[in-house]
């Protein structure tokens, strides 16, 4: 957590230091969502979770073709599994909502009518809501049934808080239209039990924007 808070703080004071004219955008998109570090047999039968984006953000020229990108996003993510075998049959969905604040480096290489670019760094996000839904006969991954997964308290379900690192790739029109995929990589533990195993979120993304 030092060294993002850390990441956070250099990206800002290059930021603080542009001197070329500020640019906005506004990106979404469709997410493909995982959870880390599942048992061999959830390995099995885990799926993506499809959800969405959407993210504005502010692009801060500090170089020729280089640009610093602090934004504001929320994230749906999460996990799915679709059992069919081993005794189960039926499915477990877990829904993530998140709002995140990245702050990106982002490198622009022109390429026919506008550039391609290269970006990555790090996210800060705050998990705001859930739901876990299991249908069918799932054995010991849990009763069918839905419910509201709580981020707070000593019957939490969840860690509050997902931190990682972004990456991300794409194009930009001349005319300020963006395609563009990414993936986050989750570093934070959000298992709330200690004596529980280790996950984090794993989330691909694709979306269009346009940059003003």
């Amino acid at each position: 957590m030092k060294k993002l808070l850390l990441s956070f703080g250099a990206a800002f004071l290059l930021a603080a230091g542009a001197q070329a004219q500020t640019s906005y955008g506004l990106k979404a998109g469709v997410n493909l969502g995982k959870f880390s570090n599942q048992s061999d047999l959830a390995k099995d039968y885990q799926s993506n979770n499809v959800s969405f984006y959407v993210t504005g953000f502010a692009d801060l020229p500090v170089a020729p073709q280089f640009s610093i990108q602090p934004g504001v996003s929320l994230q749906g993510k999460g996990n799915k599994y679709k059992f069919d075998g081993d005794g189960l049959d039926g499915s477990s969905t877990t829904n993530l909502m998140s709002v995140e604040i990245p702050v990106n480096a982002v490198y622009y290489i022109p390429a026919g009518s506008g550039n391609v670019f290269l970006g990555a760094g790090p996210y800060v996000g705050f998990n705001v809501s859930g739901k876990a839904k299991n249908k069918g006969n799932l054995g010991d991954f849990g009763a069918e049934g839905e419910r509201d997964l709580k981020f707070s308290g000593d019957d939490k379900n969840m860690n509050l808080i997902d931190a990682g690192a972004n990456f991300m790739a794409g194009y930009k029109f001349n005319n300020g239209l963006l395609v563009n995929a990414g993936y986050g990589l989750g570093l934070t533990n959000l298992n709330p039990n200690s004596d529980g195993d280790k996950f984090s979120t794993r989330t691909l993304s694709f979306g269009l924007g346009f940059q003003f």
